[in-house]
């Protein structure tokens, strides 16, 4: 098995990204008929986002790190599947 360590700089890093992606997606135009949907993606994002503040300040970086992940699987999913207009392949998995 191979251990990683999650640094400061690596939690650092992914809550960059994170906050970037979440960013995009709050200025994205959303389809009307299924802004509810995309409102609870993007709920569900900014929750986990939140949650791992909470992990990082309590020193647990593994929880902060994976929740951190979750947030970004929820936007990606909601970009992959249109809720939200994103074209940015480097934060999420839609083409350019």
């Amino acid at each position: 098995m191979v251990h990683t360590e999650i640094t400061l700089t690596k939690l650092e890093h992914s809550f960059s990204i994170t906050a970037e992606a979440l960013d995009k997606v709050k200025q994205s135009p959303k389809d009307s008929e299924r802004r509810k949907e995309a409102e609870d993606f993007l709920d569900m994002a900014s929750r986990y986002y939140q949650d791992a503040k909470h992990f990082q300040e309590q020193g647990d970086y593994v929880l902060a790190y994976g929740a951190l992940h979750y947030a970004h699987a929820w936007l990606d999913a909601g970009a992959r599947i249109g809720l939200f207009k994103v074209s940015d392949s480097r934060l999420f998995t839609v083409d350019d």
